[in-house]
């Protein structure tokens, strides 16, 4: 059986990854609130979670790993837009209009995700649906000490977990109260005290509680649902970075206070932050799309989850016109290679390799220009696969102009003769090649994240037919 390593968050170390059962390997990563449509930033964690959902159902097959993602349906975001409707004259109660606004967000955001090749989890809870095992919890922390009710709210004690708190992101409680945006509130015994229950007012959702008509805090929906459907002790949870504080830190005192002999996460990932053009996404750049956006503007998802997978998850990923075509290009290139070969039985191995080494998926994709430049179409087709890239529909992209199909695979070969050449250390070759496609027009780039070959106002693909 493959060994996969991972980067446990929690350990700052790559880990040789060791699940509680091999039988049932488990995985809860953190879900959308469930409030509009799903931007590319939010798609990042979709797509790194899917593949390492892949490599795990591969080396402890599909009936032994089970994987969560949740829905936040409790927002007072969903709230607003709700009410915005109500306002506007739609039928209904707002309670019901904010059940309406979830289940179109949830429709949106499965289809979309589907849209880039994600597999769906094998639960997918609603907040909404555990809201007497959230209850539960809260009276459990209560009774142990570790949190308290003050006008109609319910607040987490971090001073119960004070030696333990902030080991995830690396922070003491006095650094977080310095440097913390926290709610000032006369009920806080510690600023750095969040809340588990608040009240609801009488046109909000909410729900009878013991404190009170209200509902849950943010951090207490995932502790539940988590706990309901893997235990106390489970072997990943995954999100993206910026949820490392506060949530998961809260998370973790939660559940660690409300079952103490559990372990809760044994290994955190956090994949890292997503760009656009170098520049951080946000409406005020005029940068802010979703997925459904380029998907509506003729981007295929192949090519959105192809993009992504070309940076290592723990990296900042930069999405970009350029790369997006370029995968275009690359991708339609091995459509066209592989269009009438069957798919190998198995993905190939060192694809398999690159992704148990923390899931180098970099690695797999200049992997899978070597298997199109030594023709190993059959295992190329069955790699794709693997990663999510069903290239059944590239057809719909329209084919690839004679040019692109002949540069791409000029820059398959370039790719393995480098690799090669690594090994041996002889780049004979790799000279060879670099300067037959100069003298045919193109420019040569090569980085260690690939090989990219750009034709000039002279390039002639038949000065290529002798290399």
């Amino acid at each position: 059986m493959t060994t996969i390593k991972l980067h446990n968050t929690r350990t700052r170390t790559k880990e040789d990854f060791v699940p509680i059962s091999a039988d049932n390997v488990r995985m809860y990563v953190c879900g959308p609130t469930v409030y509009d449509r799903a931007h590319l930033g939010n798609a990042r964690p979709v797509v790194v979670f899917d593949v390492l959902y892949r490599l795990l159902r591969h080396t402890y097959g599909a009936d032994h790993v089970t994987y969560v993602r949740n829905f936040t349906d409790v927002d007072d975001k969903i709230n607003a837009t709700a009410l915005a409707r109500q306002q506007a004259g739609a039928e209904g109660t707002l309670e019901q209009l904010v059940q309406e606004r979830s289940d179109e967000t949830i429709g949106w955001y499965l289809h979309d995700m589907g849209a880039l090749g994600a597999l769906e989890p094998n639960e997918m809870p609603r907040a909404t649906q555990y809201i007497a095992q959230m209850i539960a919890m809260i009276e459990a922390l209560i009774a142990k000490g570790h949190a308290y009710a003050a006008e109609g709210h319910v607040l987490f004690a971090v001073d119960s977990w004070k030696e333990h708190y902030g080991e995830l992101s690396g922070r003491s409680v006095d650094d977080m109260i310095a440097g913390a945006r926290v709610e000032v509130a006369p009920y806080k015994k510690n600023p750095m005290d969040f809340v588990l229950w608040k009240p609801s007012t009488d046109e909000l959702p909410g729900w009878d509680s013991p404190w009170g008509r209200g509902r849950p805090g943010w951090h207490i929906e995932c502790s539940a649902m988590s706990y309901e459907l893997l235990g106390e002790s489970f072997d990943i949870h995954g999100g993206g970075n910026d949820l490392m504080f506060p949530h998961h830190e809260n998370e973790i005192a939660q559940s660690k206070c409300a079952h103490p002999h559990g372990e809760f996460a044994k290994v955190w990932l956090h994949n890292e932050m997503l760009q656009v053009e170098g520049k951080k996404m946000s409406k005020s750049l005029g940068n802010f799309f979703t997925v459904h956006d380029l998907l509506e503007q003729g981007v295929p998802g192949e090519v959105i989850r192809f993009v992504f997978l070309q940076t290592h998850y723990r990296k900042p990923m930069d999405w970009t016109e350029k790369k997006a075509n370029d995968a275009i290009k690359t991708l339609r290139h091995w459509y066209n290679q592989t269009l009438d070969v069957d798919a190998a039985i198995e993905p190939d191995s060192e694809v398999i390799q690159c992704l148990s080494n923390d899931l180098n998926t970099s690695g797999a994709i200049t992997r899978l220009h070597e298997l199109s430049a030594q023709k190993e179409l059959g295992t190329l087709k069955s790699s794709l696969n693997f990663l999510g890239i069903d290239l059944s529909r590239a057809i719909e992209w329209g084919l690839p102009s004679a040019s692109d199909s002949v540069i791409a695979h000029y820059a398959d070969r370039l790719v393995l003769a480098r690799k090669l050449a690594m090994q041996s250390k002889d780049f004979s070759e790799v000279d060879r090649l670099k300067a037959a496609y100069l003298a045919a027009g193109l420019e040569v780039r090569m980085s260690k994240d690939g090989v990219e070959l750009v034709p000039g106002a002279g390039f002639d693909a038949a000065k290529l037919e002798e290399v």
